[in-house]
């Protein structure tokens, strides 16, 4: 995988790293990344929840795979940004690329795939229009489709 840009990005939250995020090594532990992610992923689909107030609550996202590269290490204090776009949407599921940076620099980029979700029947759906309409509208580089 290419070191992500930030620019390439059209989804930014900061993220401050907490005392407790930090191992005996002194640097921000492995798994905290993942709940960066997780931070920047329910934050870039809370926008569409206006659009559409039966998500979460009937349909919505649920992960499929989720994989992380470290490039650099990151010690408390910092402040971070992290960054999410979706990259592809096939048919049910999305690939959302995320990245941490810390000054403008990439310290970790993830990969992961969504799958679209009918919470009450417990099964896939395919991604609907409006959805595919909204992601195509705020993203800077157009996901594969």
């Amino acid at each position: 995988m290419s070191v992500p840009k930030l620019e390439e990005f059209g989804h930014t939250i900061p993220m401050s790293v907490r005392w407790g995020d930090m191992d005996m090594l002194g640097h921000v532990n492995n798994v905290q990344y993942f709940r960066y992610a997780e931070s920047g992923r329910i934050a870039y689909f809370e926008a569409f929840e206006k659009s559409d107030p039966t998500f979460w609550k009937e349909h919505g996202i649920i992960m499929a795979g989720i994989g992380c590269d470290f490039l650099a290490q990151v010690h408390y204090p910092a402040e971070l940004v992290v960054a999410s776009r979706i990259s592809r949407m096939g048919r049910s599921s999305a690939e959302m690329r995320q990245a941490v940076f810390q000054d403008g620099k990439a310290v970790a980029a993830l990969r992961g795939t969504i799958v679209w979700f009918d919470y009450r029947s417990n099964s896939t759906l395919p991604i609907p229009a409006h959805a595919r309409e909204w992601i195509r509208a705020r993203e800077v580089v157009a996901p594969e489709e």
